[in-house]
């Protein structure tokens, strides 16, 4: 079975930002830290060469691939920050309603600027998501 191209680190998350030339990615990387670190209770870890993760959890899927990802995470990307949470928990739309300038993709949200959204929606959006990844995959 393939390795996951994605798994944690011992790579330094600040060497990692600091390597990040726009300095407000760098700062809205700082605030994102922040709110995962509160949501989850875990430090940062990087998560292959440019993802920046908060705790752990143990996937199985149908098809027998499993693997360990990280509850929640970020990364500083050039064309916008992205943001990894789960967006289909019960509640989830509504509060995208609200979130402001954003993109979404399948578990990934995308923003230009934190500055483009309402940041108490987004801290809310994180906590739900943890709740659910920890509901669904417990221990």
């Amino acid at each position: 079975m393939a390795k996951n191209k994605t798994s944690a680190t011992k790579v330094s998350v600040e060497a990692f930002l600091a390597g990040v030339p726009d300095a407000a990615r760098r700062a809205d990387a700082m605030t994102l830290i922040d709110m995962m670190q509160s949501a989850t209770g875990e430090k940062p870890v990087m998560w292959g060469p440019s993802i920046v993760g908060f705790g752990s959890y143990h996937y199985r899927y149908d098809s027998g691939h499993e693997g360990d990802g990280p509850v929640v995470s970020f990364s500083p990307r050039k064309a916008a920050l992205v943001i990894y949470i789960v967006l289909g928990f019960q509640g989830a739309e509504p509060l995208m309603a609200k979130l402001g300038k954003h993109t979404t993709g399948q578990s990934c949200l995308y923003v230009k600027r934190l500055s483009d959204i309402d940041l108490s929606v987004l801290k809310a959006l994180i906590a739900q998501s943890v709740a659910a990844v920890r509901a669904r995959f417990p221990g």
